[in-house]
């Protein structure tokens, strides 16, 4: 068996860019981000998608597990399988992208056939990878695989260099971003009906202050009831979530796994959060990860208003800021001007291009040009506050 290639409208027969994409074996959530930087890219290059299909079989699950079994045991590589079917890559391209959200994504690699050979190049973009996991042997034994691309890409700047030390290969920090035109408030000025909205990963001590402060004012505060981390369609989850950043006030925004010291080892990295909440142009509020690259992306006043962990005192925070119109006006138009100009996913993927020596299309040109207009419209905009 194998799995699609499949042509998109932007693409028509030539396609220069083959992109594998996970969206067709896993559906969390956390996954969504990726699954939009996929999109986009199809939007504004020519692209050609391989997406990988589970194999349910109960043989291919016994073959999955004994295979990975042996191969964890024998430090073996070339066996590890993620359990997909198999699939060919038949045409050449000038470069292979696979995105992956966890080290162990990177098996799928060995259920593609003809990728190394058909594509000129390779990056891979590896999203959430922790210094302390690279010590684990099944971690080394995944990244071994990493060794037939050319560049690597990952969202944690710490990781970069003990990813670079491990497998000898170059790997450069590419932090996350958004599709800021689809999250971008300016041009519909929505009412910021929800006071605060929480999503994901929470402080208990946090959640319990803003719960007892909304009950106290009769604010619509927002936030996770379910555990559930299936989307149904990602494309509407995504819609959904940005419509909703666009109509809060505040949103709540931390650093990766801020909760999770014991799988992050201390490391601080930045969350996905601060770009979609900036993107929406939400004040927001939360735990910054202290490092350089979230001083240089988010460089602007106010970009976050920082508190701790166990901050209990948030609705003095929240009413003081309240007294502060023209602040937070200031905040939001930042916000959004900052993602427009410099966090929108074609800076990310110039950024792949200028890597790897290829040119930008003159779609990424007109995005470009397009994000510019929106960031003057915002300057000129009356943002709800």
């Amino acid at each position: 068996m194998s799995f699609d290639i499949h042509k998109n409208s932007y693409s028509g027969d030539n396609a220069r860019i083959l992109v594998a994409s996970m969206r067709g074996f896993n559906s969390e959530v956390f996954r969504s981000p990726e699954f939009e930087f996929e999109d986009a890219i199809c939007q504004f290059d020519h692209v050609d998608m391989l997406v990988p299909v589970l194999n349910l079989n109960l043989t291919s699950t016994v073959r999955k597990r004994v295979a990975n079994y042996i191969s964890i045991k024998t430090a073996k590589k070339e066996l590890l399988t993620s359990g997909c079917t198999t699939s060919y890559v038949k045409c050449e391209y000038d470069l292979f992208f696979f995105i992956c959200q966890h080290f162990w994504d990177i098996t799928c690699i060995n259920s593609i056939l003809g990728w190394r050979e058909k594509c000129h190049q390779a990056v891979l973009w590896l999203d959430e990878i922790w210094v302390k996991e690279l010590s684990n042997p099944k971690t080394k034994l995944c990244l071994e695989l990493l060794k037939n691309f050319d560049y690597i890409f990952t969202t944690q700047t710490a990781s970069a260099k003990a990813i670079t030390d491990l497998i000898n290969r170059p790997c450069y920090s590419l932090p996350y971003g958004v599709d800021a035109i689809q999250f971008c408030p300016v041009s519909i000025q929505p009412e910021r009906s929800i006071d605060i909205y929480s999503i994901g990963r929470r402080s208990p001590i946090i959640h319990q202050a803003l719960l007892e402060f909304s009950e106290q004012k009769n604010l619509l505060y927002l936030y996770d009831t379910l555990k559930g981390l299936q989307m149904n369609n990602y494309k509407e989850h995504r819609k959904l979530y940005s419509n909703l950043i666009k109509r809060s006030r505040y949103f709540i925004a931390n650093k990766a796994k801020f909760d999770t010291p014991e799988q992050t080892g201390g490391q601080e990295e930045i969350g996905s959060r601060f770009f979609e909440g900036a993107a929406g142009g939400a004040v927001m509020i939360g735990i910054p990860p202290n490092n350089e690259a979230f001083n240089t992306i988010f460089d602007w006043n106010d970009a976050i208003i920082p508190i701790g962990y166990d901050t209990s005192n948030l609705s003095d925070i929240i009413t003081e800021l309240d007294k502060q119109p023209e602040r937070l006006h200031q905040i939001r138009e930042n916000n959004i001007v900052n993602t427009l100009l410099r966090n929108d996913w074609v800076y990310r993927w110039e950024k792949v291009l200028e890597k790897v020596g290829l040119h930008i299309t003159p779609k990424m040109i007109s995005r470009k040009n397009y994000l510019h207009d929106l960031a003057k419209l915002a300057t000129t905009s009356k943002i709800m506050v």
